[in-house]
């Protein structure tokens, strides 16, 4: 039976991903800290879920614990690792710098060096759609330069693409960088600005919405991120013997891919869909920009396509239905 280590499971994407592999013949082993970002029964709620399945095994540990991982390691013969741990929120790093460098680049490079002694088979790691950063060119291409981010969190995702590929040179290390973009659904994150949305239109509170409504994004439904994730998982990359200098791949065994939908929607646009699915209209706060956001994100998928055959395909009214009936049966509304 193939092991596998999730990190980052009690998150988002973690929860969800474990999810879909639990139902395999895998044996899963998560670890999350548990941290207080957003509300930890949250967290816990999905830990409750997971652990119905006879196998996962999870443990409280955070990436920063050099220690403990490597003990985790040393336990387990773990072949595959997804990386989901990570100290996120764009806004949040500008207040707190110091939990993205513990979380993002001492935690990320403690991961490194375990699956280097293990010597696993394919490491899977969470990059953003946020190293893009000042890019001007529209949509965004993994074979794009990344060099201004405009936010620490971006740059600690920037970090990891670049502390990922030194490790697949030097120790042959198969690493995947997946950058996500604007994933939503069911069991998400609080502090997301959809959820937050929700939240405030439910209770009858202004909604605050940045750059007039006029900012872009590529929503990306979760069940779409987790079926990139699996498909890009089981496809360790190989080195490209043709390699020109493309940021996404190398003559090591290393590749970048972009998951999003592939499609740019309107903020206010969104915003319509969610109130639709609410059935209740938002009270909107219009103000300008806020720092370290970016006016626009929309996603060129062709080299996930080309490599896995995947292309995500979830609309947003769909999507955005299937949260607001979640978000309804959690908050009891």
């Amino acid at each position: 039976m193939i092991k596998l280590l999730v990190t980052g499971c009690a998150g988002f994407i973690g929860y969800h991903l474990c999810h879909k592999l639990l139902a395999g013949e895998l044996e899963v082993i998560g670890i999350d800290n548990l941290n207080d970002y957003y509300d930890v029964e949250l967290k816990q709620a999905r830990l409750q879920r997971l652990n119905r399945h006879h196998n996962f095994t999870y443990y409280q540990l955070d990436i920063h614990n050099r220690q403990g991982l490597n003990a985790l390691f040393e336990s387990y013969h773990i072949s595959r690792v997804v990386n989901l741990a990570a100290q996120a929120g764009v806004r949040y790093s500008i207040e707190n710098p110091q939990a993205y460098i513990d979380g993002n680049i001492v935690g990320f490079s403690n991961l490194l060096e375990s699956c280097r002694k293990a010597q696993v088979q394919h490491l899977t790691y969470a990059s953003s759609s946020s190293v893009y950063g000042l890019n001007p060119k529209i949509p965004f291409s993994t074979h794009d330069r990344v060099d201004h981010p405009i936010s620490l969190y971006a740059a600690t995702k920037k970090s990891n693409e670049l502390m990922a590929h030194s490790y697949s040179h030097l120790y042959d290390i198969p690493t995947t960088g997946l950058r996500f973009f604007t994933v939503y659904g069911p069991w998400g994150r609080p502090d997301m600005a959809y959820f937050l949305f929700a939240d405030k239109i439910m209770k009858g509170e202004p909604i605050q919405v940045f750059n007039h409504g006029k900012m872009k994004r590529d929503f990306t439904y979760i069940d779409d991120i987790v079926e990139g994730i699996v498909q890009v998982m089981n496809n360790p990359p190989k080195p490209n013997p043709d390699w020109d200098g493309n940021p996404s791949t190398s003559s090591a065994p290393y590749r970048i891919y972009n998951i999003g939908n592939n499609q740019s929607v309107e903020l206010l646009s969104f915003i319509e869909v969610l109130e639709d699915a609410l059935g209740k209209k938002a009270i909107k706060e219009m103000l300008p920009m806020q720092p370290g956001d970016v006016p626009e994100t929309y996603a060129d998928i062709d080299d996930l396509v080309r490599a896995v055959g995947f292309k995500p395909g979830i609309s947003i009214e769909e999507g955005v239905a299937l949260f607001a009936e979640w978000y309804k049966w959690y908050y009891n509304n």
